[in-house]
């Protein structure tokens, strides 16, 4: 039996329009990621959109694949997004853009919010 704990990691990320946090947790046989800002998160398809937007959350999803799976937070950036919450897109994120545009989207709501 494998003793060891899973992993997490949570760092500090730097867009043009401000600073995020990306997020990564591992098991065995499993992962997700995401990148955390003030106004919402830009996520791995674990999370469940239905959820988050019957909170009024701002949450964009994107999604690897078993072949191609999004592990670290950096992954999201190229990744595109296949869903959103609606406080998500009143903000500006359609789906198909890339998982970078939709962070420096809530980025740029958080500036506007801190005004």
């Amino acid at each position: 039996m494998n003793d060891s704990l899973p992993q997490t990691i949570s760092r500090p990320i730097q867009f043009k329009n401000g600073c995020a946090i990306g997020i990564s947790n591992r098991w065995h046989k499993g992962q997700y990621c995401s990148i955390l800002t003030e106004a919402g998160i830009v996520g791995c398809g674990i999370y469940d959109i239905k959820t988050a937007g019957e909170f009024g959350q701002a949450v964009a999803i994107a999604k690897g694949t078993p072949a191609d799976p999004l592990v670290d937070p950096e992954d999201l950036f190229e990744a595109k997004i296949v869903d959103a919450t609606p406080k998500a897109k009143d903000l500006g994120i359609e789906i198909g853009m890339s998982g970078h545009d939709a962070v420096e989207l809530l980025l740029a709501a958080s500036k506007r919010n801190a005004e």
